[in-house]
């Protein structure tokens, strides 16, 4: 019988890698490849990064394009004060595997204005979309002024891209009096319409946070699962389950092409951060979810974070070197907001006890167990230290309050949020205190409900102090439909009575900060598996600044 991590089922041991990527693994002893950071070190070589030499490779006429070459649309992210980062990807047949383009590098110009019409062009400019990096292009953008909305274009030959309309971050001492964001999470396409995208995109907002599963690794049917196409067929290759750098980059070439995904990000900033479905469902640094080999894993893990920081508006500092990526990283809006935004996959611990849901004991309560690894959690501590904003805010990606399932003493936690790590928990929790964090907010994604919690000095005393607030964003379409009061609600809200909110439905959440009090806006769809739904508000909640806690509107 083959072993498997901690009885989880066996999955597929091999995959079609670029050669590339298999000469790296094979140049390696099995000793070395265990570990994540001789495979990282392996593996930078091998992705296929433009060389020095780039500027005599062949390059495709622009004007030869035969059709638009704007399919995915454009995006924004990342706003500092003086700069922001634009993105956009040449794909004229986005379900194919070359994207409909040679592997030349193709010149692709630029312009940011101050109005819609590019009357006023405040910054123009030429960048190369590489082959090599799927002919995405991200162009820094400096000089800007600071807490403004800017609009971008793109053109490639005669072809120009949609709009998008970004803006830049406030300076560091700027005093401003409100910032709204939205927060989303799980969008799996095979379980229905991106509708809520379509509602977020007419939001006043000033940036939206992904907090992860972004896209999912499962099979997408040639009906699109729970879309249930009558008029279209996709084809079969997203009938399987991404496992090399071609089956990441196609996949994000279905979701991107969502009118309504592309609708929100031409709207607003976004600011991403990861979970687990990018890659696989629930891995945990190195340890893949099914028994594969480890280097095979870490194979994997290479081409899904490099396909990642093609699709997304990243920096030049995000992208990968080969199967490891950093991306926590912090923003500030003036003296309002510090965002520290988190990676809770690739550092973390493998679960406790197989994972799952599971009565906790000694595997789950060891000390030594970290969420974020040790250099990412003294990072956070470091700047929580030196952070003067009013409102400190943690967007994350897995539920960080105490969740019970049953309100009796042989209740069981999930293995893979928080819960299961709740030494680091605590730590985080300690560091916020000493170092005088007032206003906590954790922002939340992954358990395709919407939740909100007061965060307790000790989750075991519902009397003990309250030290800050989580707020968590409900999936923009993973899970189908859901329902106001899911099966487990009486449990739940009876279990942890520091849940003042629980939630079924999909959609997102706005946060809308000031200087006294943040408010949170429960946005939900009646329905995803039929497009169009409206949107309405599930509960409205807000938190005071020195006096944490959510209290109904």
């Amino acid at each position: 019988m083959t072993p498997v991590r901690h009885g989880r089922p066996a999955g597929p041991t091999t995959a079609a890698h670029s050669p590339e990527l298999r000469a790296a693994a094979a140049r390696l002893g099995r000793r070395r490849f265990l570990t994540v950071t001789g495979a990282a070190a392996a593996l930078a070589f091998a992705v296929g990064l433009p060389t020095a030499g780039a500027a005599s490779a062949a390059e495709l006429d622009a004007s030869k394009i035969p059709s638009d070459p704007f399919t995915l649309g454009v995006a924004s992210g990342d706003p500092a004060p003086a700069s922001v980062l634009l993105w956009t990807r040449l794909a004229p047949s986005p379900y194919e595997s070359d994207s409909g383009l040679p592997r030349t590098r193709v010149s692709v110009r630029w312009e940011v204005a101050h109005d819609e019409r590019f009357t006023r062009v405040v910054r123009r400019g030429t960048t190369t979309a590489h082959p090599e990096f799927d002919h995405s292009v991200h162009v820094e953008v400096t000089g800007l002024d600071a807490d403004r909305f800017y609009y971008y274009r793109f053109r490639a030959g005669t072809w120009i891209s949609p709009v998008g309309r970004t803006r830049t971050a406030p300076a560091r001492s700027a005093n401003i009096t409100e910032l709204k964001l939205a927060a989303v999470s799980c969008q799996a396409y095979h379980d229905g319409y991106f509708t809520a995208y379509r509602h977020l995109a007419a939001e006043d907002l000033d940036v939206v946070l992904h907090l992860g599963d972004y896209l999912y690794e499962y099979a997408v049917t040639a009906v699109g699962g729970a879309r249930n196409y009558t008029g279209r067929r996709l084809p079969a290759h997203y009938n399987r389950e991404t496992l090399t750098l071609e089956d990441y980059r196609l996949r994000y070439g279905l979701y991107k092409s969502d009118p309504d995904l592309m609708a929100a990000h031409a709207a607003h900033p976004f600011v991403v951060t990861w979970d687990d479905h990018e890659t696989e469902n629930n891995y945990a640094d190195g340890t893949p979810e099914n028994d594969v080999p480890p280097e095979e894993f870490l194979l994997r893990r290479a081409a899904a974070y490099r396909a990642y920081w093609e699709n997304q508006p990243l920096r030049t500092p995000q992208r990968p070197e080969g199967a490891d990526m950093r991306l926590y990283r912090r923003l500030h809006f003036g003296r309002l907001a510090q965002f520290d935004i988190l990676d809770t996959r690739q550092y973390r611990s493998d679960q406790a006890y197989g994972d799952g849901w599971q009565v906790p004991g000694p595997e789950s309560e060891d000390p030594a167990r970290t969420m974020t690894g040790a250099a990412q959690e003294r990072w956070l501590l470091d700047g929580w230290k030196e952070s003067r904003a009013t409102w400190n805010l943690l967007p994350q990606q897995v539920t960080f309050a105490q969740r019970r399932d049953v309100p009796r003493p042989d209740f069981k936690l999930s293995m893979d949020s928080w819960d299961g790590y709740p030494a680091s928990r605590q730590r985080l929790l300690d560091g916020a205190n000493a170092a005088g964090v007032d206003n906590l907010m954790v922002l939340t994604g992954d358990v395709h409900v919407g939740y909100g919690f007061d965060l307790k000095a000790d989750f075991d005393d519902p009397d003990s102090r309250t030290v800050g607030t989580e707020i968590v964003a409900t999936s923009v379409a993973s899970g189908k439909d859901g329902a106001d009061r899911p099966a487990n609600y009486d449990n739940l809200t009876t279990a942890n009575p520091h849940m003042k909110f629980y939630n079924g439905r999909r959609g997102y959440v706005t946060v809308t900060l000031g200087k006294r009090q943040a408010r949170a806006d429960f946005r939900t769809v009646s329905a995803v598996t039929t497009p169009g739904a409206p949107v309405s508000t599930a509960g409205s909640f807000v938190t005071e600044t020195a006096d944490p806690g959510l209290k109904p509107v």
